[in-house]
């Protein structure tokens, strides 16, 4: 496990199999699927499988992948980090938290840390998708900095979702 950001009140790691627990409260939750989709992860070990194969794997192959973000304390409280997805021609920001945490700031607050993280592994530009419909997502977007750029197809016979792009600029 390492870390990857800390904010004023939050850490971002690499996820490990241990996480499964929260990766599976987390995709089974019912804005996740309205929003981003039902991952069919019903048992911890689908979701250890789907952390091996998906963000364990994406750090090795590219070097940053989907994080765990947590308080300060160590809690839990979702997801958020830079993906590669095969549909897509840029690396895009992800984010998901647990309904206990969302509306606190804590997504801007991640979010923001894992585009300076981006900038330091020299990623331009910087995409997010989001499905239309979700209208918290996409405020914070644009709060980020990102502008719409159209819609795309990020998974064949999904509907498709809006694309988002942004330029992050290095300072210093």
């Amino acid at each position: 496990m390492k870390q990857i950001a800390v904010t004023d009140r939050l850490r971002l790691r690499t996820l490990t199999e241990s996480d499964a627990p929260v990766h599976l409260a987390l995709v089974n939750d019912p804005t996740f699927v309205a929003f981003i989709g039902d991952r069919q992860q019903r048992t911890l070990d689908d979701a250890r499988q789907a952390i091996v194969l998906g963000p364990m794997a994406m750090l090795a192959k590219y070097g940053h992948a989907m994080y765990m973000v947590e308080l300060l304390d160590g809690t839990p409280i979702g997801f958020c980090g830079l993906l590669k997805r095969e549909a897509l021609d840029y690396v895009d920001i992800g984010y998901a938290f647990l309904p206990d945490w969302r509306g606190r700031g804590y997504a801007l607050e991640a979010a923001q840390a894992t585009v300076r993280h981006a900038i330091a592994l020299g990623i331009s530009p910087l995409a997010a998708i989001c499905n239309p419909a979700n209208a918290a997502s996409i405020a914070l977007l644009l709060k980020l900095g990102f502008r719409f750029e159209g819609m795309v197809v990020n998974e064949p016979a999904r509907p498709m979702v809006n694309l988002y792009l942004m330029e992050p600029v290095r300072h210093g």
